[in-house]
């Protein structure tokens, strides 16, 4: 009898012979478990090796989608593979997540997504589709300010005099947000918290349709993320009363922090980040994650987001991990003083 074992070499009748009864456990333990390790390493190094997918949970042309569109060419062309983007909207990215949360676990099918997903979520709906435990990060890959915008339609040009009107009609002012668990919803109510003003909640599936509905003069307020702001702000038919971040914006230097513009205390910013099925090898999350970093990290593109208003991050998964304890912490304390509930 012969018998062939990768890096075993060719073992015949005669050489087993001899082999005590402890030795030929150990080889037989050997030898099942080269194959096996071959599989995995071989696995990471040949990914991708078919189309890659990446979930986006909401609607076309909100930040995170303008994002990903803005480096997804470019990871198509490092993996010599096609990437597409699929939006999957719906039940505060509830949807899209699932899908990516049943998927196969090779690095195939992706999410990117924001703070909704991963930290607000788990904190107030009740019971969800998924576990976040199902979800490995990946990557922070950027992170973006936002701003405080209102409609034309809106007598307030500064935050003094938005909080002057709030105040004098509670919950006649209405905002939007991209959901019940969003980021934007989050922001509002962190600022009615600090202001002790009473605002009305009306959720959308995207940032772009709150921002269609303010310049329809149907929205009154709403926090997005500078990406989808910038644009309109030179036509005037948006105005932006603050920044959330702590320093103001390149790209749009006139508008003041919301510390500068009378809200002691306040700073937010929204993540921007890649998740896998909690499955997938740590080798192939490994090199997703080293990719999309060097490609962000190119000069080029580096500018590029920032134009858009991103500031590009590159954090590994255990890095991005710290960030996000750390956030919950606070966001929780937000959350439970202004009592959040599942709408």
């Amino acid at each position: 009898m012969l018998l062939r074992a990768a890096g075993l070499g060719i073992w015949t009748q005669k050489t087993l012979m001899p082999i005590g009864r402890r030795s030929a456990i150990a080889a037989l333990a050997l030898l099942l478990a080269a194959p096996a390790i071959d599989i995995r390493n071989a696995a990471a190094s040949d990914f991708p090796s078919r189309t890659v997918r990446i979930v986006i949970p909401f609607s076309a042309g909100g930040a995170p989608d303008v994002l990903l569109r803005a480096v997804v060419p470019y990871l198509s062309e490092k993996w010599k593979q096609p990437v597409v983007i699929e939006n999957r909207p719906g039940a505060n990215t509830n949807i899209g997540t699932l899908v990516v949360t049943k998927a196969e676990a090779d690095g195939h099918t992706l999410l990117f997504t924001s703070d909704g997903t991963f930290i607000f979520n788990p904190m107030i709906y009740a019971s969800m589709p998924y576990s976040v435990s199902e979800l490995m990060p990946v990557s922070l890959v950027a992170t973006a300010s936002a701003m405080f915008t209102v409609g034309t339609h809106v007598p307030a040009k500064t935050i003094s005099e938005f909080i002057a009107l709030a105040k004098s009609k509670p919950g006649a002012i209405n905002y939007g947000s991209t959901g019940p668990a969003s980021v934007q919803r989050l922001q509002m109510e962190y600022f009615a918290v600090l202001t002790g003003v009473q605002l009305t909640h009306v959720p959308f599936k995207g940032a772009n349709e709150t921002v269609m509905a303010m310049l329809a003069n149907q929205m009154d307020a709403s926090i997005p993320t500078s990406s989808n702001v910038l644009p309109h702000l030179a036509t005037g038919r948006l105005r932006a009363l603050a920044i959330t971040t702590a320093q103001r914006s390149p790209q749009a230097p006139d508008v003041p922090t919301m510390q500068e513009a009378g809200v002691p205390g306040y700073e937010t910013y929204s993540m921007f980040a890649l998740f896998a099925p909690a499955r997938t090898s740590s080798e192939t999350v490994k090199k997703i994650a080293e990719d999309v970093a060097e490609i962000i990290m190119r000069p080029d593109v580096k500018a590029a987001l920032a134009d858009r208003g991103f500031e590009v991050q590159g954090k590994s998964g255990a890095e991005f991990q710290a960030i996000i304890d750390r956030d919950t912490i606070k966001w929780r304390k937000v959350i439970e003083t202004a009592k959040i509930r599942e709408e």
